[in-house]
């Protein structure tokens, strides 16, 4: 018997804003921030509904990383 995913109301409410809103993200953000903090709530890997939140952060955080390495274009 599996355990309830802990995001799971947080990932229907996102499905839910952008079926209404004809799927345009920026209509959604509160929901978004939402999942965003459910997952941040869960040690990866807890929540499915958290798999591409998690990817999100990662790659944001290899961005940054990168960034910090990379000297701004002359002028």
């Amino acid at each position: 018997m599996s355990q309830k995913d802990p995001c799971q109301k947080q990932a229907c409410e996102i499905q839910k804003c952008l079926q209404a809103n004809n799927y345009v993200e920026s209509k959604c953000e509160a929901v978004l921030q939402e999942m965003r903090k459910c997952c941040a709530r869960y040690p990866k890997g807890r929540s499915i509904c958290c798999s591409g939140f998690e990817k999100e952060e990662r790659e944001r955080e290899k961005f940054k990383a990168a960034s910090k390495g990379i000297p701004p274009p002359p002028q």
